[in-house]
Formats: C-alpha cells, structure tokens, sequence
C-alpha cells in the first residue's frame, strides 16, 4: 500500500515488509536509457544500413541517442548512411522522444483499458513540468491527440509541397519525416544540407516554423490556447493563464530579437544571407531565429556564419524552447525568472513578480538552480572535448551547447569527434532531453522525511 507521498516521492510498504521508495525521475531516466538501448540494437542490424553492412556500435548509439534527445547532430548523414528501415528506427525514435517515455507509456496502457497509478501520474507530472498533479491523464489525451492532428497537417502540406519535384511515395516520405521531425524539434532531415535547398520557398520553410514553434511552445499552452478558441467559440469568458501569457511574451521576444540581429549581422555576409534578395532575407533570418531554440534545421550554411551571430546562437540554444514542449535547453520561462528575479534584487523588492502575480520561492530557486547546474554542465562538457579534440574554442563550445539544448546545429565538427568526443556529447545530449535537475534528483539520495533543524542565520560579503 502507498505509505507515503512528499516531494515527488512515493512510498510503498508492502504487507509486512519495508517501503521501497519510487522517484519519477528515476523511472523517466531509465526509461530513455531503455529506449536509447532499443534504438542502438535496431540501428545496428545490417538492415538498418544502406550499405547492408552493420553500422558501427557508437555510431548506431550516438544516432539513437540524438533521435531519442530530439537532438538532430548526425555522425553519419541521415539520408544517404541509413536505409528505410533505418529512417524509420530514427523516425519512431523521434516520436517517442519528442512526446517523452512517459506520455508514450500512458498511451499503451490506455489503450489496453489499464488503470493510471500515482506513480505514474507523478512521474508524467515530472516528465511534462506541469505545476499540478490533478489532469495529467486527460493532458496526456489532449497531447497525443494534438500532436496527431499537427503533425498530419504538416505532413499533408509538406507531401504536397514535394509531389512536384519527386515520386509520391518518396514525396509522401519525405513529408511525413519531416513533419514529425520539425513539430518534435528534432532537426534530422533526408535532405543532407537541411534545409538550404529551401532558402526561397516561403511555403517549406514558414510550415517547419510553424511545426517546431508549435511543439516548443509547450503542451500546457497549447492546452490553454485551445481552450481559449473553445471557450470564445461557446460564447464563454477564458483568462489566460501567467505561464502561457509568459511563455508566448518571452518567446515572441527571441524571435522579434533574433530575426533584427541576424539580419543586422548576416544581411550582407556573402556565405549566407548576402546573395538573397530582401524577401528571402528576412525569411530566413526569421526561421534562422526559430530553428536555432531548439529545432537543428538550417536554411542557410551554419559554417558560414559569422562569430557575433554564432555566438549569439549559443544564448539562443541554450535557453531553448518553453517548458512540457518537444524542445530542450534551461526553457524561456527559467530563463525569465531568473532575469526578473535579477531585475528585483536590483530594484530592491524581496518578490519576483510577472503579470502581477508573486512567484514561490520554490519557482525562483529552481530556475536559479537549473541554469547553474546547466552552465556547469556545458562548461565540464567543453573542458573534456578541449582535452580529446584539437579543434578551436568556439566551434567545441557550439557543439556542446547545441548538444545540450537539443539543437542539433553543428558548424561541422560532429563527424569528426573522437570516440571520446562523440560519448561527451552524446551523454551531454542525454542530460539536456532529461533536464539538468531532473538528473540531479534522479541521482541524489531522496530526503522523504524533511530535516526539522534551522540552523542560525549568518551573511557573508557577495558581489
């Protein structure tokens, strides 16, 4: 029977023995080490290679790994390396890590009529961010259902799209991979230059814009912006909630943001946007400022850019998509908290407020938190490649940060990682899907009983 349940911990004492204690963070990571296993046994069949020859373990890893982080970076080239059933592997590798071990999970045992336990609530709860344990079931409904819906539109649009320029079965592929590839945040393509092919095609590229910031947004919001069309459709009053009108402010910023600066940056740089006209400019400064949250496409040469730009992409990558999406990275609304929580220390106030409403501490300390863990992270994953790879400073710094907010941008380097180096970032991949804190607390020693002893309080000089 359930004995105890604090903290996101669960206790059960079966009749006359010990509580065993359950963490959902320890089931969602070994939950996506299953999967990742799975995927490498699969990748590593002959089949599973274009060349009928099995593919090598920590290749057929590296790949299962970025397809269940949702991640994008290749070592071998996705549509040439990798046959049919191996684009397939990859695609349902994608699918089930986009929409998490536990969501996937939840549906299997609703389709076979099976009950949802506490534990399993807690760990969706913990897999999804959501703030609340009541509904994680019907959003876990609302999720599949919606990411069924989104992605056979895109794969709809994008299949039509590329009928005119190849057979139907390749153009019905090609779509279908795609869609679930962009709406996952996953960046794998069957193009082997993504999607520079694409630069002045409005229709390709604002469909995978409209595919990955729909699935970065997070399905909490998705949840409340449909409830919203229902509720103005009924005639009925509805109030955002603080996350969305957060989520949609701060992410709206980092496009207007990054669209102005990649322009202002790359507008007359030769390598990339220089030779399009002022249309075609503007487009893919645009998708440049979306797909570089999180999603790993590129529509132009990401080699090509410049310094500044490829630095200011790190910020972008590493903050990554909004919190219970598809995406990776710290998530825009720790990202927010933490810049309001500087805002208020700076102005003097003991609150951090947002949309007139006064975080928890909890929230403010979790979010300051997970960015020092994550910039811990980043930092101990450079330092390690600086020792394995002879390659400079910022293209290593790139990659690992790529690697940890689930890009999959490379400046091209990822290839030609050593086996060290693929294993960094691969294990950096697999930290950033999971979450920073996540880890933590999956790895740490759960505290059921909490400590009742307060120990006097002291300063010490700071800044």
């Amino acid at each position: 029977m359930i004995a105890r349940a604090a903290g996101g911990v669960v206790a059960f004492r079966p009749a006359g023995g010990r509580a065993r204690l359950l963490q959902p963070s320890r089931l969602l990571v070994l939950g996506f080490l299953g999967v990742i296993l799975l995927g490498t046994a699969l990748l590593s069949l002959p089949v599973a290679s274009a060349t009928g020859r099995p593919a090598p373990f920590l290749d057929a890893l590296f790949t299962a790994v970025s397809a269940v982080t949702v991640t994008g970076l290749v070592v071998r080239d996705t549509a040439t390396a990798w046959s049919p059933f191996g684009q397939a592997v990859i695609l349902l590798l994608i699918q089930v890590g986009g929409l998490g071990i536990m969501t996937t999970s939840t549906l299997f045992a609703l389709l076979r009529g099976k009950r949802i336990t506490l534990p399993e609530r807690l760990a969706i709860q913990t897999a999804l961010g959501h703030i609340e344990l009541a509904g994680v079931v019907r959003l876990t409904k609302l999720i599949l259902l919606t990411t069924l819906v989104v992605e056979g539109i895109g794969a709809v649009l994008l299949s039509l799209r590329f009928l005119g320029e190849f057979p139907a079965p390749r153009a019905l592929w090609l779509g279908l991979f795609h869609a679930v590839s962009a709406f996952n945040n996953a960046g794998f393509d069957l193009f082997t230059t993504s999607l520079v092919r694409f630069q002045e095609d409005p229709f390709v590229l604002l469909t995978f814009a409209l595919l990955i910031i729909t699935g970065g947004m997070g399905f909490t919001v998705l949840a409340d912006l449909i409830r919203l069309a229902w509720d103005r459709t009924a005639g009925r009053r509805h109030v955002l909630s603080v996350q969305t009108r957060f989520v949609l402010t701060l992410s709206g910023l980092f496009l207007l943001l990054g669209t102005v600066l990649v322009l202002l940056w790359e507008g007359d740089n030769p390598d990339t946007l220089g030779g399009l006209g002022p249309g075609a400019k503007v487009l893919n400064a645009f998708f440049m400022a979306t797909t570089t949250r999180t999603a790993g496409f590129n529509s132009v040469p990401v080699p090509g850019l410049r310094e500044v730009t490829l630095f200011f992409f790190l910020i972008l990558m590493f903050v990554g998509a909004s919190p219970g999406g598809t995406g990776g990275g710290v998530k825009t609304t720790t990202f927010g908290v933490v810049a309001m929580a500087v805002w208020a220390t700076i102005r003097g106030r003991p609150d951090v407020v947002i949309f007139g409403r006064r975080m928890a501490r909890e929230v403010v300390d979790r979010s300051l938190a997970i960015v020092a863990i994550s910039l811990s992270l980043v930092t101990a994953a450079v330092l390690v490649l600086g020792v394995t790879e002879r390659a400079p400073l910022l293209p290593l710094l790139f990659e690992a940060v790529s690697a940890f907010g689930t890009v999959g941008l490379s400046v091209g380097i990822t290839p030609e990682l050593s086996d060290a180096g693929r294993l960094v970032i691969a294990l950096t991949m697999f930290v950033g899907r999971l979450g920073p804190l996540t880890l933590a607390m999956a790895l740490a020693r759960p505290e059921v009983v909490p400590q009742p002893i307060r120990y006097p309080t002291e300063k010490v000089m700071v800044g």
